[in-house]
């Protein structure tokens, strides 16, 4: 080997700088006769003499002199190295908040994605934070959140891993006619009512989740305004209208009269893990893009 050892550039800069074998040695804390044997082991990877030993002291030889200015060089690299590495321990060592809308944190997609991310990274503190229907889309924009649970068509602007798929139903309440009905079709809901979004929340959005405009083109009728899931089965329960969820809200939203039907051409409700571009790289929100990748990999293995 002719690469010199690091310890041994911080020897040679110890003597060049003092030009005395002793004081050099103090300064480093070691006997003199080691730091002499480190130098000449350092001469002879090299194939050239770099110190010139005499009685009042050392000098460097010209040669010595233009390996300390790259030893220089080299430690302050590896210093710079060495912050870096700090850095970016740190940052998987610091905090995380990742944004659910509504009970989307409960799901066993994402609770599969939070479990890998604590396995592998056991320092990193991982906050939940609960997002309304207005607050799932803004929280990222905003950077108060930095990856979000949520549930598709995503905005523009977002990427996102795909982590589950479920049929979605129609909630409606327990004295309804319909509730009665094993499935229903969208014909059969033409007169009612359904909940709507604060004008906050993107148009696109609800009005895919709700087939607004229904197949043969008829605008749907919507009634109370609601920001979160609770209030939305509140105005359902209310009889007040009709709404449409993945069907795990089942098990998630159970009322006393409240019916959940079947509702196939409503279609897939797809969940997410979402972030803004530009915090793609942060090392917290890689290290969940990971484990949301390698959750998603099991698919519906998934419990």
């Amino acid at each position: 080997m002719r690469e010199p050892s690091v310890h041994q550039l911080r020897l040679l800069l110890a003597v060049a700088e003092e030009l005395h074998f002793k004081r050099a040695a103090a300064r480093m804390f070691i006997s003199q006769p080691a730091l002499s044997q480190q130098i000449r082991a350092l001469e002879e990877r090299l194939g050239i003499g770099l110190v010139e030993r005499g009685s009042g002291g050392a000098r460097l030889t010209t040669a010595g002199a233009a390996v300390v200015e790259e030893a220089r060089a080299v430690l302050a690299a590896m210093e710079r190295l060495l912050r870096v590495s700090d850095a970016q321990a740190d940052a998987i060592r610091g905090e995380l908040c990742v944004g659910s809308l509504g009970a989307e944190a409960a799901m066993p997609h994402a609770r599969a994605v939070l479990a890998h991310l604590r396995e592998h990274h056991p320092h990193l503190q991982v906050e939940v934070r609960n997002l309304n229907f207005v607050e799932q889309f803004d929280a990222l924009a905003n950077g108060e959140v930095d990856a979000a649970f949520l549930r598709g068509p995503l905005p523009p602007g977002l990427q996102s891993v795909r982590l589950a798929s479920e049929p979605r139903v129609v909630c409606l309440p327990a004295d309804d006619p319909l509730a009665a009905e094993t499935t229903l079709t969208l014909a059969q809901l033409a007169d009612r009512t359904v909940v709507d979004m604060p004008r906050d929340v993107p148009r696109l959005w609800w009005d895919h989740l709700t087939v607004n405009p229904r197949p043969d083109g008829t605008p749907v009728r919507f009634g109370p305004v609601v920001r979160d899931t609770e209030a939305m089965v509140l105005a359902v329960l209310q009889a007040r209208a009709i709404t449409f969820l993945p069907a795990a809200a089942r098990q998630l939203y159970p009322r006393p009269g409240l019916v959940y039907v079947d509702a196939p051409e409503l279609g897939e409700s797809e969940s997410y893990l979402a972030w803004l571009p530009a915090h793609r790289d942060v090392l917290a929100v890689r290290a969940l893009r990971e484990a949301a990748r390698a959750t998603a990999q099991e698919g519906e293995q998934l419990p």
